[in-house]
């Protein structure tokens, strides 16, 4: 069976978020709707009855999202009963994951149109108490947040692998001997690269405004080494250097891609922005999670015939500063110059199940502005997964 090529016709998300900040009365599924009318509107010959499928990513699901958020955004954006959707959860990586699977579909054959993204509100993330396995307890229960982190771990799991997220960040800082002030300073540059990129009209392109939000509401551009240097270490009180700084904060939004074959292609009636040229998946110890971009990318650049030296852009989801630290140290020929060039998720925000989709639609974006290239879309994954995608131009 021969594969098609799938194109990455556009790309859109709303700003995002702080938690508790100006999307906190928006409902999951109405971010997620926001997107997905808004690539509709902006391919106006495109007959909705063509979409095979809508492909949401979520990492939550446990409230407003109503356990299929995919299928809620879609009604609630007016397509038409007869489009499905269906959610997909890979953690963090949940809104990429939702791409590749569209885009597989595509490939295959089996989808000619499809909308894919991501969604997550953290501040409306619900409070969930567990059932007693016997009914009317006498004692007491307890109630889960599941705005981020395990919750109702299996006693039978490896304590090691439960530690939280800080402190696989800091196992990473041990390991590469990755400082507090390289990591301060890499979360600085986060915010002035988004700041820069704002300021020069670069998400101009990507943006869908939304309760009168129309930028990211976490960058700083005032932020100094000298302010960052004044905040305590979150996860160890001797020694810690994940801090609040250099770290991606708790956001809310949404992002979604139009993908298509070559007959889906000439019924938008547009030109696209990027190809989809492969992905790759990997695992590792769940404590060392944020390492598991490493080989993903690698897997992703083999199949795709690619090099690190092919690539003029490549956008690595920072949810700790010392993660991604961690991660270029173990890619010897990576460039670091092209590194998340506006910013990434310190600056920008990491709306769990969007950022993904965000990632590649940042990257068809580049790539369009370029006129060519090669660029990859990658995250760390909570309890050790790394996923990648390449996309070409």
């Amino acid at each position: 069976m021969n594969r098609r090529d799938v194109y990455i016709v556009d790309a859109v998300r709303t700003p995002v978020g702080k938690y508790n900040g100006s999307l906190a009365s928006v409902r999951p599924d109405d971010l997620a709707a926001r997107v997905l009318r808004e690539l509709l509107a902006r391919t106006p010959h495109l007959d909705p009855s063509r979409i095979d499928d809508v492909y949401v990513g979520n990492a939550n699901g446990a409230g407003e999202e109503n356990r299929n958020v995919a299928r809620m955004a879609a009604l609630l954006a007016g397509l038409p009963v007869a489009v499905p959707g269906v959610t997909v959860n890979r953690l963090c990586a949940s809104g990429l994951e939702a791409v590749i699977q569209a885009a597989r579909a595509i490939a295959l054959g089996d989808a000619s149109i499809a909308l894919a993204g991501g969604v997550e509100s953290m501040t409306r993330a619900p409070y969930v108490l567990p059932k007693s396995d016997r009914p009317f307890p006498a004692g007491h229960t307890e109630l889960y947040s599941t705005t981020l982190g395990w919750r109702m771990v299996n006693p039978r799991m490896d304590p090691r692998w439960t530690v939280p997220l800080g402190e696989s960040a800091e196992l990473i800082a041990d390991k590469h001997h990755i400082t507090r002030e390289q990591q301060d300073t890499f979360a600085l540059s986060s915010h002035q690269k988004a700041a820069a990129a704002w300021k020069n009209g670069l998400f101009d392109a990507e943006i869908a405004p939304v309760a009168a939000l129309d930028r990211d509401e976490c960058v700083r551009p005032e932020a100094s080494l000298a302010a960052m240097a004044t905040l305590k270490p979150s996860f160890r009180t001797e020694n810690g250097t994940v801090t609040p700084g250099n770290a991606s904060p708790l956001n809310d939004g949404a992002a979604a891609l139009l993908l298509v074959d070559e007959e889906g292609l000439k019924a938008t009636g547009r030109e696209p922005l990027a190809r989809i040229s492969a992905s790759g998946v990997w695992a590792t110890d769940p404590h060392y999670f944020g390492l598991a971009p490493v080989e993903a990318v690698n897997r992703a650049l083999t199949k795709a015939g690619r090099t690190f030296g092919d690539l003029t852009t490549l956008e690595l989801n920072e949810a700790f500063a010392a993660q991604v630290l961690g991660c270029v140290a173990e890619w010897p020929e990576f460039d670091p110059s092209i590194l998340n060039p506006q910013g990434g998720a310190i600056a920008l925000g990491h709306p769990l199940g969007a950022s993904g989709a965000r990632l590649a639609g940042t990257v068809a974006h580049q790539l369009a502005r370029k006129g060519s290239g090669t660029g990859v879309a990658t995250l760390c994954i909570g309890v050790g997964q790394g996923l990648a995608l390449v996309l070409e131009r």
